[in-house]
């Protein structure tokens, strides 16, 4: 009796993950919170209520969760279903891990998006009939999708937002747009299309351009990465201000080669001269994508590159990772490490394009010596390929989700079903054994608002003797996430300037507020305490 190769494929697979689930040590803990949520996670923003919406496409066809009262999406330019009663869109409630389906009509497939300063979320473009659509939700317990069907100029899919001093988001590339825009259209800047060249000189045969990583630089320009090099831009003079050196090697990191970067903490934000650097990981080699329509699946870059941004002279170090990953998101936690999760081992992102799945996550510490850096944690037993999605919680967890690598909802016979379960990776920070050196917050109350450069006393108990010189204060953005890139993810460190002992567990710490909105731009955020690399809850602040 002989197995059909993807047959033989598919059992290997689940051979490999067994083994590697029961051998494999590292720390952290996995957890399956939903077993499903009856849509792929391919897009996720969590909000200050405690909220992570989430979404996918409208075109993968029928979804596994129906709208409520009836509701049916009807679009006669839909390509797969043209009378579609499902959801394609989900509330998820993470403090008594629920959802509730959400309707979206316009195709939101490889959006982007990003929260305004009074909480809501902006998402942009997509596909089809969606690419120019802006859609509005608000967190509330009934909200629903706002849309305006063409309330951008440019087409945007593949593209990637990023929130401004001034609370408007920048709309930057997408596929064959080599341009930008702003939002909301509320002044003549906004309502023009902006050529930026950058885009399709850095565009090659896989186009190795989209979802660019970009993040807001702390003298105001903007940082962009594209292909295998990146730009400082000033978008207000249309100008570039500094061309940064090719990655050494100058493989590829950006969509469809797929690595990740983040902006890692921003700390002595009191000081005449603020330090910001960037870290890259991973990807696939040039000529990965294009040797996947034959079946050929390269291993994937096992390199991060990290460049301070702000140097005269800026030169990218390279470190590497325990193993090659593509498709990987980073996410950063509350105590300024860098979290490395999903993807796989070889081939690149696009339809059936990864195999080998990296299971284990990678925990950076950034602040460690050069070559002790990266440390690996628990596998999970889920492989998350295309379409996968994390980011992180207000407790402290990492919410996991997604992967479909293909056109459709595929459960059988596949190396890598279509995946709808949600699962939680905690940290091993969250273990009980340190819950005596956990801070909790006491004030101040969470949604509480706070002014640029104000004092700020943070009261917190601690059970256990408290070594205020491995004490911080930490505040971060929550990221839009998608396709492994988190738009907007932002962490600054706010080291107290003054200490009070105020009871036997009690303790007082002073903290000075990012002191401009080019450090912090305007909106909501999470407030933690970290006590010897432990953190707090977090508590969410408005920051006007």
């Amino acid at each position: 009796m002989s197995c059909s190769p993807i047959i033989l494929s598919f059992l290997l697979l689940h051979f490999f993950l067994a083994t590697t689930s029961e051998a494999a040590g590292g720390n952290g803990e996995w957890n399956v919170i939903q077993k499903s949520i009856g849509i792929v996670a391919m897009h996720m923003q969590l909000l200050h209520n405690d909220r992570v919406v989430i979404f996918d496409r409208t075109d993968f066809g029928l979804s596994n969760l129906r709208l409520p009262g009836g509701k049916c999406r009807k679009d006669p330019t839909e390509l797969v279903v043209k009378t579609d009663c499902t959801a394609h869109s989900i509330e998820y409630n993470v403090a008594v891990n629920t959802f509730r389906p959400l309707f979206v009509q316009t195709n939101v497939w490889c959006s982007s998006g990003s929260v305004t300063p009074d909480g809501t979320l902006v998402q942009t473009g997509g596909f089809n009939d969606g690419d120019r659509a802006v859609r509005i939700f608000k967190p509330c317990p009934t909200c629903d999708w706002q849309e305006i069907n063409v309330g951008l100029l440019g087409r945007r899919w593949y593209a990637t937002n990023q929130v401004l001093p001034d609370g408007k988001q920048i709309i930057i590339g997408g596929r064959r747009q080599f341009n930008y825009e702003f939002y909301p259209k509320n002044d003549a800047a906004s309502n023009n299309l902006h050529n930026l060249p950058f885009l399709s000189q850095t565009n090659d045969a896989a186009e190795n351009n989209l979802y660019p990583f970009v993040f807001l630089n702390v003298d105001g320009n903007l940082f962009i990465f594209a292909n295998n090099r990146a730009i400082l831009f000033d978008y207000r003079n249309d100008r570039i201000v500094r061309t940064y050196p090719t990655i050494p090697g100058g493989d590829p990191r950006s969509y469809p080669s797929s690595g990740s970067a983040v902006l890692l903490p921003l700390r002595n934000l009191e000081a005449k001269n603020v330090e910001a650097e960037v870290l890259v990981c991973g990807g696939a080699p040039k000529g990965s994508y294009e040797k996947t329509f034959t079946r050929e699946f390269m291993g994937a870059l096992d390199t991060c590159a990290r460049i301070k941004i702000t140097e005269p002279n800026p030169k990218w170090v390279m470190e590497t990772m325990p193993s090659g990953r593509v498709m990987g998101d980073m996410v950063t936690l509350p105590n300024g490490n860098v979290l490395i999760i999903n993807g796989a081992g070889s081939g690149s992102a696009g339809w059936e394009s990864g195999r080998n799945p990296v299971l284990s996550p990678v925990l950076y510490k950034p602040n460690n010596a050069a070559g002790s850096r990266f440390e690996l944690q628990k596998p999970s037993g889920i492989p998350r390929m295309y379409h996968s999605t994390a980011v992180l919680l207000r407790d402290g967890r990492v919410l996991v989700a997604g992967s479909n690598p293909h056109i459709g909802y595929n459960f059988s016979n596949v190396l890598f079903p279509t995946e709808l379960r949600l699962e939680t990776f905690s940290p091993s920070y969250l273990e009980h054994g340190f819950n005596n050196v956990r801070p909790t917050i006491l004030f101040p109350a969470s949604q509480s608002k706070l002014k640029y450069g104000q004092k700020i006393k943070v009261r917190f108990q601690v059970a256990a003797k408290l070594d205020k010189n491995a004490l911080l204060v930490t505040i971060l953005a929550p990221p839009f996430t998608t396709h492994s890139f988190s738009m907007n993810q932002r962490l600054l460190v706010l080291e107290p300037n003054d200490f009070n002992v105020i009871g036997k567990t009690t303790y007082e710490a002073e903290v000075t507020a990012p002191g401009s909105s080019i450090l912090a731009p305007p909106g909501f955020y999470l407030v933690f305490v970290v006590h010897q690399d432990i953190p707090s809850q977090g508590i969410w602040v408005q920051i006007m």
